[in-house]
């Protein structure tokens, strides 16, 4: 009873309030403004993209960027043991058995998805990057390869110099330290940070540890040129305790892989991953006059893994480079009228080495595989936003793209080497804007192309696959919005079509090894729901402010013509992904300094094969941080204290899709407890 209480009075409080949208760390200002830098568009006044924005500190639990990003309506960032995580945009972790793939990610201008497709996105801590910008359609026409979303990880460089220092520790001896400065002067600014994080998991061999660094400036040069450069280097280490069956998870969900015929168990085979990365590259900004500026960015990284695992260890090193160059013209006339041209290219070139051997208790045993991959990918693009009135936005850009690989087996004599090219000659995106007062409603088309990653093409099979082709969909999408009560109240609905060719889908053989295929095609229909509100008031009475974000989520993702092995799935629930989600993320702070952050997160049944013959059951997660802030002259002081999944559900975030043998569920963690401190040290007295 006090289960389903708690669930109605957590969907009451959602019928009632309507939620927030886009803040920025400091919860002493919630409404910062910050650079929207998404196709080119700094601002929001006319965009023609809808872009969310995130960020990850203000959430008191910053083990896991997981609770910023789910609270955004169509996102779903998931976690199979600490440091194993992907993120599902509208679908798009269909490819991702781990990690993330199929979006575009860019931290600080640079690319951090490499040139086979793949991102390291654990790499990044909550003191990373200051905000994200989310855009949930395909990218391609700005962004290249890529059909299943954007996003970009930026750092602000007008935060006032101050010194940040916290702890917390929490359930399953959790341990989270953070460290970052800010050093501002009239012409440039200075970041670091550092992130120590040691934990044991709820889950047996589940231990983990990172320690990751960013070092970040800014440095004006005159009035019409700037430099910045930004530096991250992580080192992380994460046990895998691989996946259950349906009847090993109700009866143990905290156990790991048992063993299983000839394979040992997760505990035996030591599966972990201990990864290294690392990330660095300038940006140059030139105001060549008042209508032309130009920007280039280049970058190198570099990702070292080791992964044993039960059926092998694989060791990969992966450095890349590359670069991006853009030419942007702005012109107005009549304070109506005004164009805006960018055109540009960007470029990677990476040189990988993967060897697979067999795993003899931890340790690289017997080569099997020894691969050299060179993949080169580049992407060239233009884009127009006309403003025919104050009142008509439209936009249209097109790029062209291609990338190549070639694998070269190492271990086969004479070395064979296999050629694969990929090609799409445009992808456009076109959209238009009209706005009402404060109501706007924007229409869009656009067509997404993703090849095959390294990782697709040379799956852990250690069969390379000479038979994938890369994805490719249209997308049409309608957004409307309405902003209420001197837009303090902002309301947001967006119905989405993608019509999706030759999809990439993750399967897995009877020995529990990855391997992909092309699924036809998969219709993707949804609606989107966001909503916010915001309440300041001009005196000191009872609320310092009060600030809601709901977001809601329907997905009809089913396959069109696919047929696999005889086995006809056509018309069959896309796995993976809930029909409905639904998210609501309150932030609340006193005159007194106290604070409340109420969280309630729900998720429907989710298909985990094709067949869709197996189901996880929908859940709801209600979760809670309360605090206390106050300032001291120069001296700022946070404690707090929260709890997750207070109803103590027993739930899979981030199965394992297509299992063989019904290896679906990874569990996460019951109810759980968390406390910290915050200390700020400020160059001079602010007041509150």
């Amino acid at each position: 009873m006090l289960k389903r209480g708690l669930v109605i009075l957590s969907l009451f409080v959602f019928t009632i309030n309507i939620g927030v949208a886009q803040e920025i760390p400091d919860s002493s200002k919630p409404l910062e403004n910050v650079t929207v830098r998404a196709f080119e568009q700094k601002g929001n006044e006319s965009a023609t993209a809808v872009i969310k924005i995130v960020s990850p500190l203000r959430f008191d639990n910053s083990v896991s960027l997981l609770p910023a990003f789910n609270t955004i309506a169509g996102v779903r960032m998931e976690e199979r043991s600490p440091g194993s995580n992907r993120l599902n945009i509208r679908g798009s972790s269909l490819r991702s058995p781990f990690g993330v793939r199929n979006v575009k990610v860019y931290w600080n201008n640079m690319p951090v998805t490499d040139p086979g497709g793949n991102t390291y996105f654990n790499q990044f801590a909550a003191n990373s990057f200051s905000y994200a910008e989310v855009f949930k359609s395909p990218a391609s026409s700005m962004y290249g390869a890529g059909s299943g979303g954007l996003l970009l990880l930026n750092t602000q460089f007008d935060k006032p110099t101050q010194l940040n220092v916290e702890f917390n520790a929490g359930s399953f001896s959790t341990k989270n330290f953070l460290l970052d400065g800010n050093f501002t002067g009239s012409n440039y600014y200075t970041g670091v940070s550092m992130i120590h994080q040691k934990g044991d998991g709820y889950r047996e061999h589940t231990q983990s540890e990172k320690t990751s660094l960013t070092w970040s400036t800014n440095l004006r040069l005159n009035e019409k040129k700037e430099l910045s450069a930004s530096v991250l280097f992580t080192d992380m280490y994460y046990q895998t305790p691989g996946a259950l069956t349906l009847k090993e998870f109700q009866e143990n969900p905290r156990a790991a892989r048992p063993k299983a015929g000839t394979f040992p168990s997760a505990a035996d085979a030591k599966a972990a991953i201990f990864q290294k990365t690392f990330l660095t590259g300038f940006t140059f900004r030139n105001h060549l006059n008042q209508s032309v500026e130009h920007t280039t960015t280049i970058y190198g990284s570099y990702a070292e893994v080791k992964n044993p695992a039960i059926r092998n260890y694989e060791r990969r090193s992966e450095p890349h480079f590359g670069g991006r160059t853009l030419l942007t013209l702005n012109k107005e006339w009549n304070h109506q009228k005004s164009l805006k041209w960018s055109s540009g290219i960007e470029f990677q070139q990476g040189y990988f080495n993967i060897m697979v051997s067999k795993n003899k208790g931890g340790s690289p045993d017997t080569l099997m595989t020894n691969d050299d991959v060179n993949t080169m990918i580049y992407s060239l693009f233009t884009q127009a936003v006309l403003s025919v009135t104050q009142s008509w936005f439209l936009t249209a850009g097109v790029s062209y793209n291609k990338s190549s690989l070639e694998f070269s087996r190492l271990t086969s004599y004479p070395v064979r080497k296999q050629f694969f090219s990929y090609k799409n000659e445009l992808a456009p995106r076109v959209s238009v804007l009209k706005k009402i007062n404060d109501f706007s409603i924007l229409a869009s088309v656009s067509k997404g192309f993703s090849p095959p990653t390294v990782a697709e093409l040379l799956p852990s099979t250690g069969i390379i696959n000479t038979e994938l082709e890369a994805e490719h969909g249209w997308n049409y999408e309608l957004t409307a919005k309405q902003s209420f009560l001197k837009r303090k109240l902002n309301i947001e609905a967006t119905g989405f079509y993608f019509n999706l060719n030759n999809a990439l889908v993750l399967q897995r053989d009877a020995a529990g090894a990855d391997f992909f295929s092309n699924a036809g095609k998969i219709h993707q229909k949804g609606l989107e729901l966001t909503a916010d509100y915001i309440y300041l008031p001009l005196g000191r009475q009872i609320f310092d402010y009060f600030l809601i974000n709901t977001g809601y989520a329907f997905s009809h993702f089913r396959y069109g013509n696919y047929v696999k092995e005889n086995n006809d799935y056509s018309g069959k629930t896309v796995p993976s992904i809930p029909a409905h989600s639904l998210s609501l993320w309150s932030d609340i702070l006193l005159v007194n300094g106290l604070y409340f952050k109420p969280s309630y997160y729900y998720a429907s049944k989710i298909y985990l094969n094709d067949a869709n013959t197996a189901a996880a059951n929908p859940y709801h997660l209600l979760g809670v941080s309360v605090g206390y802030k106050k300032q001291f002259q120069k001296l700022k002081l946070k404690l707090y204290a929260g709890a997750d999944n207070l109803l103590d559900e027993r739930y899979s975030l981030g199965n394992d899709i297509n299992a063989s043998g019904g290896r679906f569920y990874n569990a996460a963690p019951g109810r759980n407890f968390f406390a910290g401190v915050a200390i700020s040290i400020l160059k001079t007295s602010t007041g509150k």
